[in-house]
């Protein structure tokens, strides 16, 4: 059985999900990478995507997460989330509504510095709802 990992997922609402894990794997920015006890030191930012967290009892989580950091330190691993939800308790029907509203702000800016930032809004919630679909399978 592997070493375990202080795990802890927090998000500004509050502590996510906090004990021991024997693995999780992360969307980082520059691709998702894995995270196991007695990994180097490392800081990353967090893209869009879900988080699989294999708990140390045998326990598996998938958490949604948009946007944060990952910090590797030699006593833990710590994700601190912008969003973050249980990938069971997502609403996919609010996520859609979130980018039809979008869609509709992209259409809607009467500027191009308007149009670029609901754009990137857009491009962010569709890699979300991409990243929701992969995971569910």
């Amino acid at each position: 059985m592997a070493e375990p990992l202080a795990f802890e997922l927090v998000s500004p609402e509050a502590l996510v999900l906090s004990g021991e894990a024997s693995e999780v794997v992360v969307p980082g920015t520059e691709g998702y990478f894995t995270v196991m006890a007695n990994h180097a030191p490392l800081m990353s930012t967090l893209k869009p995507g879900v988080v699989e967290v294999k708990m140390a009892s045998g326990e598996e989580k998938q958490i949604f997460v948009r946007g944060g950091f990952a910090d590797v330190s030699p006593s833990g691993f710590t994700l601190l989330a912008e969003q973050s939800v249980m990938l069971e308790e997502l609403d996919m029907k609010d996520l859609d509504q979130q980018i039809q509203n979008a869609s509709e702000d992209v259409g809607d800016a009467d500027t191009d510095e308007k149009k670029a930032k609901a754009q990137a809004m857009l491009s962010q919630l569709e890699e979300c709802r991409d990243a929701i679909n992969q995971a569910r399978g």
